[in-house]
């Protein structure tokens, strides 16, 4: 992965980062490094993460995934963690069946859902490391429910990947179902290069051992200084900026496959870092489709944004045809991968003259080595972040009281606080 962060320095930028500023910074650096290789020896809760690309097993993954290769249709039952990393990977790589991601329980959605796909073709993955998620289990009982209704035999369509213990184990135990181990020490936001994520990337026909290749040079990669390692690079210069004003990082790849892992980093972003007050506000934005709404603000708006840029160095491309439609002749001869390539250089400079300080991020190309190499880097750099925020980047308290305040309100065990209404009809 490169990184280039010069758009971010003070000189460019405001709110920016003086260049000496990141050298004094590289100190803490430098001691943040120590803490998380630390972490990682010891395989601590959290840090463990950083291991998967030596700790997780591509043998289990594809012994599990084998006896539905007959599948057409992949459909993955999980909620936040346990669905965003493996749709990351099917989104961005074309797969040899269509994928499905149910994380969510919006009624609507689901019925219409399970009432196109051919259940009898396919292959149910559920996913909870507690075994106890309410979304993903209450998914999964309707899902069930319909393949029982259309006489498909669940238990021959299903397998699971989830804890040592809980609803979802016992359900696995109980039926004979193929049952994969949620990582140990591995938060499920950070989980994509394991378990969690690399069975659907594994059904849809890509080479697991490849995403983990790539996982591997980021791995190698991390060094004690920011200006030898682009995962350091990235998330000390967001957090050095986030501290001078820009609290908002707007996450805005340049490739189509590659808007879901906007929505991957948003979730990594914003429950690792969002604590004790603290923590950078991610937005989620799509070039060049966000040049014409979006950018107005980032350039124009108040000075408290970071715009992370990310494109690739090779693509496939498609010529732009001739036409005789006046004022068009510059398109002539050119291509659609050209026309991006300038949409992102003049977004870019439009940011940078505008004193808005943004980060280019460029990956080789979107294939299996490059997508493990870009999740474990911006992984490494949400964990340093962390580390330079001093808050405890593995935990997510406010998503836990939330949690517990559904799961009263369907008992019946406790209500919510009295709500203040102001209600206009």
């Amino acid at each position: 992965m490169h990184v280039d962060v010069g758009n971010a320095l003070a000189v460019e930028a405001t709110p920016g980062v003086p260049e000496d500023a990141l050298e004094r910074l590289d100190d803490r650096v430098r001691d943040a490094h120590e803490r998380i290789v630390a972490g990682m020896t010891g395989a601590e809760f959290g840090y463990a993460a950083l291991n998967l690309p030596k700790t997780a097993d591509p043998a289990a993954i594809e012994q599990a995934v084998e006896p539905f290769a007959d599948s057409d249709v992949l459909l993955n039952v999980g909620i936040g963690g346990s669905a965003l990393g493996a749709a990351t990977l099917v989104d961005a790589l074309d797969g040899d069946l269509d994928a499905y991601f149910l994380d969510n329980v919006d009624p609507e959605h689901v019925t219409g859902l399970l009432e196109d796909i051919d259940l009898s073709r396919a292959v149910v993955h559920i996913v909870s490391r507690s075994g106890t998620t309410a979304e993903t289990l209450a998914n999964f009982l309707v899902v069930r429910d319909a393949m029982e209704d259309a006489g498909v035999d669940w238990t021959e369509r299903t397998f699971v990947t989830t804890g040592p213990e809980g609803n979802l184990r016992d359900l696995a135990d109980e039926h004979d179902l193929p049952a994969l181990d949620a990582p140990e020490g591995v938060p499920g936001r950070f989980s994509a290069l394991s378990t969690v994520g690399l069975p659907a990337a594994a059904l849809t026909g890509h080479d697991v051992e490849a995403i983990l290749d790539g996982a591997r040079e980021g791995r190698a990669a991390l060094t004690g200084s920011l200006f030898d390692c682009p995962a350091y690079a990235y998330g000390a210069t967001a957090y050095a900026l986030d501290v001078r004003g820009a609290g908002i990082n707007a996450m805005m790849p340049y490739a189509e496959s590659l808007e879901t892992f906007a929505e991957w980093f948003a979730q990594l972003w914003a429950e690792s870092l969002g604590k004790d007050g603290l923590g950078q506000t991610p937005a989620r934005a799509l070039g060049a489709t966000d040049q014409h709404s979006q950018l107005q603000l980032y350039r124009a708006g108040p000075r408290d944004k970071l715009v992370t840029l990310v494109r690739t160095r090779e693509r496939d491309d498609r010529e732009i045809p001739e036409t005789e439609l006046e004022g068009l002749d510059y398109l002539a001869g050119g291509s659609l991968g050209e026309l991006l390539d300038a949409e992102f250089e003049a977004t870019e400079a439009s940011l940078a003259e505008s004193g808005v300080p943004n980060v280019r991020i460029e990956i080789p190309r979107i294939d299996e080595r490059s997508l493990g190499r870009l999740l474990y880097d911006v992984e490494a750099a949400c964990i340093l972040a962390g580390e330079l925020y001093e808050v405890e980047t593995f935990t997510q308290p406010a998503v836990e009281w939330g949690k517990e305040a559904a799961r009263g309100l369907l008992s019946g065990e406790r209500g919510l606080p009295e709500k203040t209404e102001l209600v206009v009809e």
